[in-house]
């Protein structure tokens, strides 16, 4: 493929009523893909946008800022934690990307049970703002609900979807080490980005200790050398306030400029999608319902397929707010399982310690990502373990305390200034485990019609929580992590369990799930509604079971699929 090209305005000229190959709702992770797939196909899209147009680099104000251009050192204002008030609870958000995180004020939700329910409301959505760790499931996966009989067998295979993750791969860019491990299989990878002098040295200790224990690089979506006209990471530790150089994988910085590149995307901003609508004679959707978030003008437009790539709760807001007679409860709803079944990954729990040895040793830049573990219990009948099912992975590093470490101390004057710069304190190590959550019919989300968003709108009503499997799991992470850390020669090991709720690991999947049967899943083995086979839904609502990785490569793959497939049944007429 050529070099991106940036220098372009997007086509938001969405005249009313028009008819498109295709509407794709959402333009983040998910929906860039869609969208590009589609419109390199020679498909004329319509990519609705909730919320402002981003264009890389010329939208990336605060690209070059450190902490010290800001008055509160990049701390958001008293006033901005009143419009950001769900999202500051994950103390991720400041000044330099607050403008990429929802207003919750406008938007807000009803948590029956506590949920952190993180949203972002412009192009590109959450794909400004992941983490990009990237790994594949696995054959356990897939296999998981079948052979423990949680929730519902996945209609899909590892084979069946191994061929999109390569495809995928090639296209965004993943660096990394292969481990040939059954449960986390290889990607196509880039250069691994290295591990630093204590994290090797931690690594063959753990090792030598827990032979069936692995150690390696993360997985991330980030360059280690030039591909496809963008740069690679210069470890700046910028990314959630844009990357010039694109070197991490958004859909605003790769498969948006793509898609715009072939001259079939429209854009339209500022563009809340209302509902699907179903056409009960033709048994088919025609259309989708948007509230124009400036005017509050109620539009419609029409589609012969349409994409819900919304993110997981607020594509399945859309579904069942799209009701009609053959719907009454929500755009293909007939198995009643449409909003249950939500799922997250359990976060912060884990261990920390410090580390003794290479105090003349440092590191250069600051590498976007850390160490990780993948699962090692329930992988076979000598890792079974009867306390619980699934299993967890840590992700983690070693670092060097800064001259951050001289806070709230009594020492001052040039001297202790000095030494803050020139002594870097000591080296400290931390695991921290990502659990898998099952699914459950009870974790759910419904329409609230007493709790209105600012357009009038029924908001979301979210009741979930953490249930004996993954309290057991936690237990299992901070106390593996402490046994780990200890035999690894650190000192000063304080495990912890900070006890979050669901939705920290920003991981929320499920509530359309994928199935065999149309009597206990919302979507086929192609991610389309079993009643209604000219929608897709393609994010994270579609997930039947979790695993305990990173999910964003598979929402990916899996929308690469569904978009070949719709492909292909277009030109058969079969849509």
């Amino acid at each position: 493929m050529s070099e991106f090209k940036y220098d372009y305005n997007y086509n938001i000229d969405a005249k009313k009523n028009m008819t498109y190959d295709a509407i794709v709702i959402g333009s983040g992770m998910s929906g860039g893909w869609a969208a590009k797939e589609l419109c390199e196909a020679g498909m004329k899209v319509l990519v609705l946008e909730r919320g402002r147009i981003i264009q890389h680099i010329k939208d990336y104000p605060n690209m070059n800022k450190e902490a010290w251009d800001w008055e509160l050192r990049g701390s958001i204002t008293p006033e901005e934690r009143k419009k950001h008030y769900k999202a500051v609870r994950t103390n991720w958000i400041g000044e330099g990307n607050k403008d990429l995180y929802a207003n919750d004020a406008e938007n807000p939700y009803t948590e029956v049970k506590p949920f952190m329910w993180l949203r972002a409301h412009q192009m590109g959505g959450r794909s400004q703002l992941w983490g990009k760790q990237t790994y594949r499931w696995s054959e356990l996966d897939f296999e998981a609900n079948a052979k423990d009989g949680h929730g519902v067998d996945w209609p899909i295979r590892y084979k069946d979807i191994a061929p999109w993750y390569t495809y995928v791969e090639k296209y965004v860019g993943i660096s990394g080490q292969a481990l040939g491990l059954p449960q986390l299989p290889d990607s196509h990878f880039l250069p691994p980005m290295e591990l630093n002098c204590v994290e090797k040295d931690i690594r063959q200790r753990i090792e030598g200790a827990f032979p069936s224990r692995n150690m390696t690089i993360g997985r991330v979506a980030h360059l280690t050398e030039p591909l496809n006209g963008r740069g690679k990471c210069q470890t700046r530790n910028k990314c959630s306030m844009g990357c010039p150089y694109s070197a991490f994988f958004s859909s605003v910085s790769v498969t948006l400029p793509a898609a715009n590149a072939t001259g079939n995307m429209t854009v339209r901003p500022f563009s809340i999608a209302h509902s699907i609508i179903y056409d009960e004679q033709k048994e088919k959707a025609t259309g989708v319902k948007v509230i124009d978030a400036e005017t509050g003008e109620m539009i419609e437009y029409h589609a012969r397929i349409i994409f819900c790539n919304a993110s997981t709760l607020s594509s399945t807001r859309i579904l069942l707010n799209s009701t009609s007679n053959r719907f009454p409860n929500g755009l293909g709803n007939d198995s009643g399982e449409l909003g249950h079944n939500l799922m997250d990954h359990t976060y912060r729990v884990g261990a920390l310690g410090t580390f003794e040895g290479h105090e003349d040793k440092y590191y250069k830049g600051r590498r976007p990502n850390g160490i990780y573990i993948p699962r090692y219990w329930n992988i076979d009948e000598a890792s079974k373990s009867d306390k619980f099912v699934r299993g967890f992975g840590y992700q983690g590093g070693a670092s060097r305390k800064g001259w951050g470490g001289g806070a709230n101390v009594q020492d001052f004057g040039a001297n202790f200034k000095d030494s803050l710069l020139k002594d870097p304190g000591p080296w400290e190590f931390f695991i921290t485990g990502f659990a898998e959550c099952l699914p459950y019919h009870e974790n759910k989300v419904t329409l609230d019609k007493n709790n209105l968003d600012k357009w009038g709108q029924p908001t979301l009503a979210i009741d979930c929580e953490w249930k004996e499997n993954e309290l057991a799991l936690n237990k299992q992470i901070q106390e593996d992590a402490v046994e780990m850390l200890e035999k690894a020669g650190l000192k000063d090991i304080v495990g912890f369990d900070k006890k979050h709720e669901p939705g920290f690991g920003i991981h929320e999947m499920g509530t359309a799930r994928m199935g065999r049967d149309p009597k206990t899943s919302v979507l086929n083995a192609t991610n389309q509604i079993h009643a209604c086979k000219n929608v897709f839904v393609t994010d994270g609502a579609c997930m039947t079971s979790n695993s305990c990785v990173n999910p964003s490569l598979t929402y990916m793959a899996l929308t690469a699929r569904a978009a070949n497939h719709a492909i292909s049944e277009l030109k058969k007429l079969n849509l």
